[in-house]
């Protein structure tokens, strides 16, 4: 199949075919895995795997990193941060995703209208994120930091559906 099957829905949403799902699964379990071995396992040749990886690379369905525990490569504090706001979301979750300090900005429905994952040098740049960055934006009415002491699991093969 050619790399073109993987278009978009009424709502700008890639659709991915059952092809390109296999493509992510095999690089889910190893992001190294090289695109011959890909294609022999999914039915396509090394050229063709190529293709629809960088297209899904390039609508944003997928990226390939290494992944590591900041906390043993420099990083000594790591805290989930709930987040609630008054009024519009948007602006504040915008704000949030500038920071570089910031990995991972969700909204929820439940007790808090925002999550997101920080990854600091220490406690002092912790406490400068809260207080003088996330705290200080227009519309956040109040937060709860969750910090963490260890990490015990992280994985991406998750699969897809």
């Amino acid at each position: 199949m050619a790399a073109s099957r993987n278009s978009h829905d009424r709502t700008g949403t890639p659709t991915i075919d059952s092809v390109s799902l296999a493509i992510i699964e095999q690089l889910q379990e190893d992001g190294r895995r090289p695109y011959a071995a890909i294609g022999k396992a999914v039915g396509l040749s090394e050229a063709a795997v190529r293709q629809r990886v960088q297209k899904l690379l390039d609508q944003g369905v997928m990226q390939i990193v290494a992944v590591t525990d900041p906390l043993t490569v420099g990083f000594r504090r790591q805290a989930m941060v709930g987040i609630n706001v008054e009024g519009d979301l948007d602006p504040v979750a915008d704000a949030l995703t500038t920071m570089e300090e910031v990995e991972y900005v969700v909204m929820t429905a439940g007790s808090f209208d925002l999550l997101i994952e920080i990854v600091c040098e220490d406690d002092d740049h912790l406490l400068e994120m809260i207080n003088k960055r996330i705290r200080t934006l227009p519309g956040v009415r109040s937060t709860e930091s969750f910090v963490y002491l260890k990490l015990r699991k992280q994985t991406y093969t998750w699969g897809t559906r």
